[in-house]
């Protein structure tokens, strides 16, 4: 036991001398502004939305209690997902305790080459979020990587690969550490061209961009979208939009749906109802990225690199990890909080600072933010 924890300490010293040791930080009282979370639309302090939490936490009670399948569902769950797949365009919708649950759970349930009959060739972006990496991981699966939303790359790929192998093509639809976006229209063209199934992640999206804020995924017969409820929705969990086929085969095949407790009553009534306000908040939407584009632009001014940024995440990209630290500890002196991104979450000299906009920040807060940066 000894060499075995002699071992986790030298593997945390190795990350300390990279200043890349992560320490679990505490909520910062006396803030001026946070920029660190994934609030966008301040859903998660909306009155209704708290409302609906409190109602369904006395109704149900503080937990589901069990699995869906063993335990049965309350009827909010199946009347969601019933709303979920009505708004994505989708036959069915799932919902999942997380959004790493669900895509590391369900796209590794998807790849399984025994169900297949031949192993699957799985094309991803490059910057895809760790969970999607990891559910290739857990199916066994080595990804074919294009470069980052490079589709010219990506049907490189394709044309290279065997015609006869089940084939996936795997992206975010918003890049959460680079703000970027994908064509999601032409990846879904390359999907059909290729008899691939696309799998979406719209976790970033979800309630910014597409239709009435329900993102840029449309599920279509041969795409899956993953969602979050816990960054513009403001609460917690996630759903997956698909056709009936798949979300029979994921309730009987995804272990972190299978395995897992149901959502506790107060969250999915807090998704639903925040889920329920999307359509009413389009100026809101529209006047955040309105916000994100004057700040883009006048960090960009002062000489800083926000990569390809066109959304509601900012990242003001330094490459030097400690410079990084060293400058996010300068705006929390002044109040202003933002996340210190390092690698590997990031490329290689790729550690940036990540701001993140949110409807309920003032002009105060913006200008504050902006003077720190000397912008």
């Amino acid at each position: 036991m000894a060499d075995l924890l002699q071992a986790y300490r030298q593997a945390c010293a190795q990350r300390a001398r990279q200043d890349r040791l992560r320490r679990l930080p505490g909520r910062d009282a006396g803030l001026r502004a946070d920029f660190s979370h994934n609030d966008y639309l301040s859903l998660s302090q909306h009155p209704q939305v708290i409302h609906a939490a409190q109602e369904a936490a006395a109704r149900w009670g503080a937990g589901a209690t069990g699995s869906r399948l063993l335990s049965g569902d309350y009827g909010l769950l199946a009347d969601f997902e019933t709303e979920i797949a009505r708004s994505k365009g989708s036959e069915a919708a799932l919902i999942y305790v997380s959004g790493y649950q669900a895509n590391a759970t369900a796209l590794s349930a998807l790849l399984d080459a025994k169900i297949l009959g031949a192993a699957p060739q799985v094309f991803a972006d490059r910057l895809n979020h760790a969970s999607l990496h990891h559910a290739c991981q857990l199916a066994g699966v080595r990804q074919q990587r294009y470069r980052h939303c490079d589709l010219d790359h990506l049907e490189t790929l394709l044309l290279q690969s065997d015609a006869n192998a089940p084939k996936f093509i795997v992206s975010e639809t918003v890049f959460g550490m680079d703000g970027d976006r994908v064509d999601v229209t032409a990846l879904a063209a390359l999907a059909q061209r290729y008899d691939a199934l696309l799998y979406l992640d719209d976790a970033h999206a979800t309630g910014i961009f597409g239709p009435q804020g329900y993102g840029l995924g449309n599920a279509h017969p041969n795409t899956v979208v993953m969602g979050t409820f816990s960054k513009a929705i403001g609460a917690s969990g996630a759903y997956l939009a698909c056709s009936q086929t798949i979300a029979d085969y994921l309730v009987n095949h995804s272990t972190g749906f299978i395995y897992s407790t149901t959502p506790a009553p107060a969250a999915i009534a807090a998704a639903r109802a925040a889920w329920q306000l999307l359509p009413t908040l389009n100026e809101t939407r529209a006047q955040l990225l309105r916000t994100a584009a004057d700040v883009r632009a006048r960090l960009q001014a002062a000489g800083y690199d926000t990569g390809a940024s066109d959304t509601h995440i900012l990242p003001v990209i330094l490459g030097d990890d400690g410079k990084t630290l060293a400058l996010r500890d300068a705006l929390l002196a002044r109040g202003i909080k933002v996340s210190a991104i390092r690698p590997p979450t990031v490329p290689p000299n790729g550690a940036r600072l990540r701001i993140a906009l949110a409807a309920s920040h003032t002009q105060a807060q913006i200008d504050a933010l902006l003077e720190g940066f000397g912008a």
